[in-house]
């Protein structure tokens, strides 16, 4: 993906953000609770894209025998 696709997306979600949150009528901790969903996918996404394979180490995983 080259820098100019990943600018495109930035600006595709931050535009739909602004959208949701300008013209949604929403209580303001649904509204925090969506914007900061979207901000942690995108930056797992952007993790992913960079380090691919970061997503799929298991968390809470077994140790040993």
């Amino acid at each position: 993906m080259d820098l100019l696709h990943l600018i495109l997306v930035f600006v595709v979600i931050g535009l739909a953000l602004y959208l949701v949150n300008r013209f949604i009528p929403m209580d303001p901790a649904v509204k925090t609770v969506m914007n900061v969903a979207i901000i942690i996918i995108l930056v797992i996404w952007l993790l992913e894209l960079f380090l691919p394979g970061i997503a799929t180490v298991p968390i809470g995983a077994r140790r040993g025998p």
